[in-house]
């Protein structure tokens, strides 16, 4: 098998990828899907698992803390075989309003267990707590079409980039009006696969240095310095 990342040039990672501990749409496990993208040829992995008020695998008559504990259970049993096979390993999450969905990077474990009413959250809300802490809020797949979909709903003035290339929509041309949204209102462009398993190709992105936190992954996001992958 060609590894991804020979044939790319650069260090390759997955943005978008689920687990089946906490995304109820998942079918692999946390360290399933790091033997997988270490197999392929990854350099690391963001999962971004379904948040409680998207379509989550955890429970909602447990202690708020509990819940939380239990979401994060994919992403460490990823991080753990990464751990063992030199995969990295980085934690967002997928979180969803009304249909609408956002990947949220750069705060961790301990952030969440403190903001149960995040829950509750609006999408201006949303940005302001994430920012005020140091995140960063990134629309995915906003020209999806799908039955839990009700109306596409975009949000300019409250995310900080666009997910472009999602191998999840299965369409090109889903793929292109997010391209040119986020051009239009001069965002990053992200590619992610949306990995739950059965994914048939994948996306990515590559940098020309292996990034060492979700914080590298941001800043470069940020300045531009990286290139999008699509296998579609």
């Amino acid at each position: 098998m060609e590894r991804l990342g020979v044939r790319v040039g650069l260090y390759l990672y997955e943005t978008h990828l689920h687990t089946s501990e906490a995304s109820a749409c998942s079918i692999r496990t946390g360290a399933e899907q790091a033997r997988i993208y270490k197999e392929i040829g990854y350099t690391g992995i963001i999962v971004t698992d379904h948040f409680f008020n998207g379509n989550t695998a955890i429970p909602s008559n447990l202690p708020w803390e509990r819940r939380v504990d239990l979401f994060c259970k994919g992403y460490e049993n990823a991080k753990e075989e990464g751990d063992k096979i030199g995969l990295s390993v980085f934690f967002g999450w997928e979180s969803n309003y009304r249909g609408t969905e956002f990947l949220v990077y750069g705060l961790d474990h301990e952030w969440m267990r403190n903001h149960p009413d995040m829950i509750n959250w609006s999408v201006e809300e949303q940005y302001y707590y994430i920012h005020e802490a140091g995140g960063y809020v990134v629309h995915a797949h906003p020209f999806r079409s799908r039955a839990y979909i009700k109306e596409i709903r975009l949000f300019p003035e409250f995310v900080d980039a666009v997910e472009a290339y999602n191998e999840g929509n299965g369409s090109k041309d889903v793929d292109k009006k997010a391209l040119a949204y986020a051009k239009k209102h001069n965002f990053p462009a992200l590619a992610g696969t949306d990995a739950h398993g059965f994914e048939q190709g994948y996306n990515g992105m590559g940098f020309k240095k292996p990034l060492n936190s979700i914080h590298d992954f941001i800043s470069y996001v940020k300045l531009g310095k990286y290139k999008m992958y699509t296998d579609m």
